[in-house]
């Protein structure tokens, strides 16, 4: 009875492990699931050492393979816990005059929004970005204030430009998380030697960077400065 506790325990722990792993794989935070890598490779061993040393007894094999299906799932919660990464949620609202971009925006969260045509006439369309951990004060701010609008929400692989990866540095910095830790700025296989001999070979200019990071600038500036009106009316 003990070894069957002992060999559920193990898998449980070694699969939890396993899980994690590959789900920081797939987000790209290859350091990390190589650290957890390292530490699931011993439990594994030591609990299929420990398996193979008992196949008489069936008891085992039965902890073994309740003690795989308990780490899935406990590995699972545990990523949910964590929430690391980012996510991009686009909403879709009826009202198309809605103060609802604004609210966001002294709120905190990055919103890029527009006006869309629907079937029925025109909809607000809304893009933002924003932390996973922030994700449900994120859906509870836009069903306070339209309870019938569509969310779409994706986890963003890699972003890169915007003064909004400048405030979440910032916001991470103060949190003291590492934020490439949490996500990658740079997009994968992008060379900026390429680029730059690109634009000598086919006389590419990037045009309007100067205004592009005069606009950010102007946008950031405006941001602070909301947010300090919103501190001092407090």
């Amino acid at each position: 009875m003990v070894m069957m506790l002992i060999i559920l325990l193990i898998n449980v722990i070694y699969v939890s492990f396993f899980t994690i792993r590959m789900i920081l794989t797939l987000k790209g935070q290859k350091y990390l699931a190589s650290a957890i890598s390292s530490i699931e490779v011993l439990i594994y061993v030591v609990g299929l050492g420990l398996v193979l040393e008992n196949l008489n007894e069936i008891q085992n094999l039965i902890a073994y393979a309740v003690g795989f299906a308990l780490g899935v799932l406990a590995g699972s919660k545990i990523e949910e816990w964590m929430a690391l990464g980012y996510v991009t949620v686009k909403v879709i609202s009826n009202c198309h005059n809605s103060p609802l971009p604004q609210i966001l925006r002294e709120t905190g969260y990055g919103v890029t929004s527009w006006i869309g045509e629907g079937r029925d006439g025109k909809r607000l369309v809304m893009e933002i970005l924003t932390r996973r951990k922030a994700q449900q004060d994120l859906y509870n701010h836009i069903l306070a204030y339209d309870d019938k609008a569509f969310i779409i929400s994706y986890e963003p692989q890699h972003f890169r430009g915007g003064f909004w990866v400048k405030s979440l540095k910032k916001q991470a910095k103060q949190e003291g998380e590492s934020f490439a830790v949490v996500q990658e700025e740079n997009l994968p296989g992008v060379d900026e030697k390429v680029i730059e001999e690109l634009r000598a070979e086919r006389d590419y200019r990037p045009i309007g960077r100067e205004e592009s990071v005069k606009a950010e600038e102007r946008a950031e500036k405006k941001q602070n400065g909301e947010q300090k009106a919103n501190v001092d009316q407090k």
